[in-house]
Parts: structure tokens; C-alpha cells; sequence
């Protein structure tokens, strides 16, 4: 009987936040992710022998927590956590409320009735720390301190006895409880990378591995690939090509994983997946022998759109390609690749976490069978790779998603005719190779690197960082070697991937500046390293205060759970976005009340997001969302929807979905919970309505209608009061996502 082989592989990293020259952590994360994903990730495999995953450490992740467990991080974090309540200066008091909170409310915060009293208080003061601050005693603060770090432990810590104590007293915690909980964070910090070594040393994982400090390798190699996986992008104004550099962190993270773990890695999931020819090249000849990236370089390296049905199972020769590895050969590089299911992988880190454990479990394991069927019916063994994020989804479970992955690991373990290997234990076993002969340059995300490059941001940072390597290049040979190293060191981590994550106009966090200014410190010390002073402009924020973008066209299908809460960034990515101009509008005096509205589509359902200044208003109104569809040269409308739905002081009301065009009431809010329609409201207002309301369902060739259109107004004492956009519709093509991913050029 062929077999069916699932890899898994868990890709675990942080970026990195220690400024070499200080010796400080501008971010606690590497710590408290250490405490609570690493060591339950691949701890939980011992109740599950015969399920062998891989887990993918980044070097620059693993070097950081080597430095907790010497207990030489300087952590400002854990140093407020860990200070007398009554020692806290009034900086220090402030700091922990601005940081000590960065948690999931209702995961995280919410699991401690004390640590979600305490945030719904600074939540209270409006956010400001300052206010805030003058309503917290010292016990107040000795229990955040406390529960903040407790929050944060793995479920298998939370489950020994004095932990266990020490959460049942909930509150009024002592100066000794705050010893304690400092004192078992070191204890269990140490436990983290020997948990990784003795199931490695069992069989039970294979260790992989990235180039060191998580850069874009394609890029470092040439930047301009950029322009090669997204032609006309706008490039940087320097050419920055730098492949020794991308040589470096490779060997660098093979020579890591050697001393660390006793074994050199045999493959590596390369910085968000990003590939090229060049890079494939340099990791052959240091010795990889598999690298990993997304299905969207697959199809386009095969110039093979990969298509699915409404249950998401990929369609016609989409199986035979996806579900198999590939052996690349060019020239004189060989290397094993595997290609991950996007939609898989996805279920688990944004889908999941909203549904029953047993049923998530049990959808995955379905979706796993089914994917693979077609080719197990023609007799050939199938592999599936399920490859992502292993730390940031479990926030949005409850109890950090063991009970979703018990399930999983149970099914996958007693299923008949499936095999849960490594990524080397599948290749050792693998008969019948795919051959490819060529790669075309991108990452996971939409197969290219815009989310790197492109952006004015983007580009600006890598006209930094061009001239800090020119700068380096010239000065370093009149340095010692102790400058020399330090300047280096300094480059390789500016060239890191995370920096520019954050520049441009797709990610935001509460923590967008920190990055900022770490990026252009790092910078700043290759110059201080040789003793000059750097250059004036890295004095200025690169995310200065630009104007977001009016408007961005959808670039990839969305799937956002419609809870009305903003818990992930992800959600909505690929959406396209329609922002308030209010600089143009404040010169007439316009009240702003509406700040943004997102919309997006997937093979079946319409979703739209509606995000206010300010928040959700305190004040009865309601939120019109009008859509219509339509074909290109043809303005004649095929159909209409209006959504009506009512806001009372921040709460949801009665809404209704009607046809415009005679009147007729579609559904109200009176009908099931199984309803196609869902609607929210809580920070913000989201929706989703059927496609098949507007247009015919999606085939493989797209939708009846190609275009859709959609506005929302929000009205008060039936006026109108505010609208996105305040003239025009926001416009979203109907065409298959490879279409989207592709950038094909919307027909106005």
C-alpha cells in the first residue's frame, strides 16, 4: 500500500533585540516565548513516539537564549519584573505598564481574573500609562509583576505543585512569591535547548536550521531579485549584492547547530521561505541537503497555477505536483526541496484557534487524507509538509493549543497508513522524486519579497544598511580585529529579515518604533565599532510619520475570523485597504469618525472589516455597507446587497441583508447561528456575506461577475455622517488567487 507522509515542521524564531554594544534587550520575547512554545512544543512529543516532526531553530534565537541561561541578558523587562514593587521609580512603574501588558487579552491576560482586573484598569485611563500609574499601589504592582511572568509559563511548568499554588492565591502576592517566580524563570530557561538535544538524540525530531541572524538571502545575494519575482518594483537606490554575507550566516548556522547539538543540520527552512537560484547554490556547497519553501514558488517555477475547491482541496494535476519532493539539479548544485500546503499550514495558525480542539483535529487530519487521495490512488506514496510559525498561534488557543495538537498527534499516530516523519526521514524513504530544473526567486508570502522591499521604507533601510557595508569595506582593514569583528557582527544583524517586516505598509505592532530604533542602532554601531561617528540620518526614524497609503488593492484571498476583535495582523493581509485622508478633510473642519476599511474576497465568501478613530463609538448609529457586482466594459450592476446593521453605545443591534433593486429581505439577524452571514462588532466592525448572493459560486476559471464594488456609510438621526471612501467604491477583482498572487492589472 503506498504510504501517506505528513512533515511537520515547526519553524521557531525571534528577531534580534540585544544591542551589542550595551549589552541590553530592547524586547523580552526571545524569554518569554522560551517560556512558554519552545520547551511544551517538543516536550509534548514524548507522549507520542512514533510521531517525528522537525523543528526548525534559528541560530540568532538559540545564541539569545544560551545568553538568558548564563544569566548575562540584560533584560530591562525581567529587571522591572523582578525589582520590589516598592523599590519602582516612576520611569519603572510606567515601563511595566507599557510592556508588562503586550499579552492576548483573552488567552493570556484573561486566564488570570487578577492580571485582566489590572488591564481592564489601565484600559480604563484610555491607555495612558500616565494616568494609569497613579492608580496602582505597590501591591498592585507586585501582582502584575507577577502574573505577567506567570502568564507566560508552558503549560507542563504550570502543572508543578508550587506553580500550581502560587496561582491558586491568585492575588495579594509577597515579596517572596516575586523571588520565586524570577528565580524558576532561569530554572526553566535552561531546560529549553537540552529538551531540543535528547529528542534529537532519540529520533524523535530532526533539528534544522536558517541562516543566522534570519536574513533574506535572495536579497543579501541581490537586491535586485526584488525586481525578478515582482517586475517594475521599485528598488532601492543602491544595488546591494552581498553573497559572501549570505555565505557567512549559513555557515555560521551550520557551525552553531554543530556545537550546540553535536550534529551538523542536514537542511533549513531559509528565512520566510525565501529562495533563489544563487542562494540553493551557496547552501549546496556548505553542505544542506534540503531546504523548504512555499507552494507559490513551486507553481510559479512550474508556471502551474494551483487551484482548489470550495473546501479548499487542491484540483486537477495539483496533487501530483504539491504532494511529492523534488530533487533540483542545476549546474553542478543538487538539493532535496519540499513545498508546504499553504492552506494547511494556515488552518493551524489563524483558523483553528476559533474552533473546538477534537473538530480542528479532526478537520486537519481530514483535509491531510483528502489532499493526498489522488495520488495514493495511483498507487505512489504521498508526502504532505504542514510548515510554520511554532510560537506566535498558540497565544490564540486556549491553554497554548495542547489540546488541538493531543489530538492531532494522537490521530496522526494511530491512523492507518500514515507515516509523521522528519523532513530527512521523508526524503530517506521517498522513491519517486519530481524533478526540477529551475526556481523562480520568492518567499512564503505571495511568492515575492514586497513585504522586504518596495516600500519607500523598505528601500531607505537598504540604502542604509548599502552604506554601512561600503563604510565597513573601506575602514575595517585600518582596525583592530576586536573592531573589525564587532563592526561585522553588526551588519550581519541589520541584515536580518525582521527589521524590514516592519517597515512599509503591511505589518504594524505596538512595538513598530522599538524596531525602528534597534535597526538603526544596530546600524549605528558598525560605525561606532571602527570609531567614527555615523551618519546624521540615522539620528531620523525611518517609519518617520508618512501618510498611509489611500488605498491598496486586495494581492491574495483572505480567511479573517469575524469576531470584531483585532488579534492578528495576518487576518487581513492581502486585503485591500481604503484609508481616511484626514489631513485633506480637517482643512473643512470634518469630524473624523471613520479611520480605515478593509474588504477581500476567497472562493466564497465577501468579508469586509470597519475600524474607527478612537474606537467603536459610544453612541446609537448605524452601518450601512452597500456592494455591487459587475462585469468588465459593462457597467450594468448583475446584483446588489445593502447591510444594515445598528450600533447602541458599542453594541450590535438588530441588521438585515436586502436586495436594493426590489427591496426584498435576504436574512436578518433573527435567523440560525449556521447563517452564511456573519457580522461582529467589538473594536471594530466586520462582516462576511456568500458570493454566490452576488454571482455564481467559483469555478476554475473564476467567477460569473469579475468585479465586485463596495462602500460603507455610517449614519446618525439618518444622516450620513461619515463614509469610505467618501467618494468612489473600493474595487475588487473575482479571479483566482494565483491570479491575484501574479498581480494581474485590474480593468477599471
Amino acid at each position: 500500500m503506498p504510504a501517506l507522509r505528513v512533515v511537520v515542521l515547526w519553524h521557531q524564531h525571534q528577531p534580534y533585540y540585544k544591542d551589542l554594544v550595551t549589552g541590553s534587550y530592547r524586547l523580552p520575547w526571545v524569554r518569554l516565548h522560551a517560556l512558554k512554545d519552545y520547551y511544551g512544543m517538543v516536550k509534548l512529543l514524548d507522549e507520542f513516539p512514533n510521531v517525528h516532526q522537525t523543528f526548525n531553530l534559528v541560530p540568532s534565537l538559540i545564541t539569545q537564549i544560551q545568553d538568558y541561561v548564563a544569566g548575562t541578558a540584560s533584560d530591562p523587562f525581567f529587571e522591572v519584573a523582578s525589582k520590589p514593587a516598592k523599590d519602582l521609580t516612576t520611569e519603572e512603574r510606567r515601563f511595566a505598564l507599557q510592556y508588562l501588558f503586550q499579552a492576548n487579552p483573552v488567552h493570556v491576560i484573561g486566564r488570570y481574573p487578577r492580571y485582566r482586573e489590572l488591564w481592564e484598569r489601565v484600559r480604563s485611563s484610555g491607555g495612558s500609562t500616565e494616568s494609569a500609574e497613579l492608580s496602582f499601589g505597590a501591591q498592585d504592582f507586585t501582582d502584575l509583576q507577577v502574573l505577567s511572568q506567570i502568564a507566560w509559563f508552558d503549560e507542563f511548568f504550570l502543572e508543578e505543585k508550587d506553580v500550581a499554588e502560587l496561582i491558586r492565591k491568585e492575588r495579594d502576592f509577597s515579596l517572596e512569591d516575586q523571588k520565586f517566580v524570577i528565580r524558576r524563570e532561569r530554572e526553566l530557561l535552561a531546560k529549553v535547548l537540552p529538551a531540543h538535544a535528547d529528542a534529537a538524540a532519540r529520533g524523535g525530531i530532526e533539528i534544522s536550521t536558517s541562516p543566522f541572524y534570519h536574513p533574506i538571502l535572495p536579497l543579501v545575494c541581490d537586491t535586485n531579485q526584488g525586481g525578478v519575482s515582482t517586475p517594475g518594483l521599485t528598488l532601492p537606490t543602491r544595488q546591494y549584492r552581498r553573497p559572501e554575507d549570505a555565505r557567512e550566516q549559513i555557515k555560521r548556522s551550520m557551525d552553531l547547530h554543530q556545537d550546540v547539538f553535536g550534529i551538523r543540520p542536514r537542511g533549513m527552512w531559509p528565512s520566510e521561505g525565501s529562495v533563489s537560484e544563487e542562494t540553493i547554490s551557496i547552501a549546496h556547497t556548505l553542505g544542506v541537503n534540503w531546504m523548504a519553501t512555499d507552494e507559490g514558488v513551486l507553481s510559479r517555477s512550474l508556471d502551474f497555477n494551483f487551484v482548489r475547491d470550495g473546501g479548499g482541496r487542491l484540483i486537477g494535476g495539483g496533487p501530483d505536483r504539491l504532494y511529492t519532493l523534488y530533487q533540483y539539479e542545476k549546474n553542478d548544485t543538487r538539493m532535496n526541496m519540499l513545498f508546504r500546503d499553504h492552506t494547511m499550514s494556515d488552518l493551524i495558525g489563524f483558523v483553528y484557534s476559533g474552533m473546538p480542539p477534537k473538530e480542528a483535529a479532526q478537520h486537519l487530519l481530514n483535509n491531510i487524507r483528502n489532499a493526498a487521495q489522488p495520488v495514493l490512488d495511483q498507487g505512489r506514496d504521498a508526502v504532505v509538509s504542514i510548515i510554520l510559525d511554532g510560537e506566535n498561534a498558540w497565544e490564540y488557543y486556549p491553554g497554548s493549543g495542547r489540546e488541538f495538537l493531543r489530538r492531532f498527534y494522537d490521530a496522526l499516530q494511530n491512523g492507518d497508513g500514515l507515516e509523521p516523519v522528519t523532513v530527512s526521514e521523508a526524503i530517506a524513504r521517498h522513491k519517486n522524486f519530481s524533478s526540477l530544473g529551475g526556481i523562480v526567486p520568492g518567499s512564503w508570502i505571495n511568492a515575492n519579497f514586497n513585504v522586504w522591499i518596495g516600500a519607500p521604507e523598505d528601500n531607505r533601510a537598504w540604502d542604509y544598511l548599502h552604506a554601512a557595508r561600503e563604510f565597513y569595506d573601506e575602514n575595517a582593514p585600518q582596525a583592530t580585529e576586536e573592531q573589525r569583528q564587532l563592526s561585522y557582527e553588526e551588519i550581519l544583524i541589520a541584515e536580518g529579515s525582521d527589521w524590514n517586516w516592519w517597515y512599509g505598509p503591511e505589518h504594524h505592532s505596538a512595538n513598530d518604533r522599538d524596531f525602528d530604533e534597534l535597526y538603526r542602532k544596530h546600524l549605528a554601531n558598525v560605525y561606532h565599532a571602527l570609531g567614527a561617528m555615523p551618519p546624521d540620518y540615522l539620528v531620523q526614524p525611518i517609519t518617520a510619520t508618512p501618510s498611509r497609503p489611500a488605498f491598496i488593492q486586495q494581492t491574495s484571498y483572505i480567511h479573517p475570523r469575524i469576531d470584531g476583535e483585532i488579534t492578528r495582523y495576518f487576518e487581513w493581509m492581502g486585503a485591500a485597504m481604503h484609508t481616511a485622508d484626514q489631513r485633506a478633510g480637517a482643512m473643512h473642519g470634518k469630524q473624523f469618525l471613520l479611520d480605515a476599511v478593509y474588504a477581500g474576497v476567497d472562493e466564497q465568501f465577501l468579508y469586509g472589516r470597519l475600524d474607527f478613530i478612537g474606537g467603536v463609538l459610544d453612541m446609537s448609529c448605524d452601518i450601512v455597507v452597500n456592494v455591487e457586482s459587475r462585469t468588465s466594459g459593462n457597467l450594468a450592476t448583475h446584483r446588489e446587497l445593502r447591510v444594515d446593521a445598528s450600533m447602541e453605545r458599542r453594541v450590535l443591534g438588530e441588521w438585515s441583508v436586502t436586495n436594493p433593486q426590489n427591496g426584498t429581505q435576504i436574512m436578518n439577524a433573527g435567523h440560525s447561528d449556521k447563517s452564511p452571514v456573519q457580522l461582529a462588532l467589538k473594536k471594530v466592525f466586520e462582516f462576511r456575506l456568500p458570493l454566490e448572493w452576488l454571482c455564481a459560486p467559483m469555478t476554475s476559471t473564476g467567477l460569473t461577475a469579475d468585479h465586485l464594488r463596495m462602500r460603507v456609510s455610517l449614519w446618525h438621526d439618518r444622516l450620513p455622517v461619515d463614509a469610505l471612501p467618501v467618494e468612489g467604491w473600493i474595487e475588487l477583482q473575482l479571479v483566482s488567487e494565483a491570479e491575484l498572487l501574479s498581480g494581474v492589472s485590474f480593468a477599471s
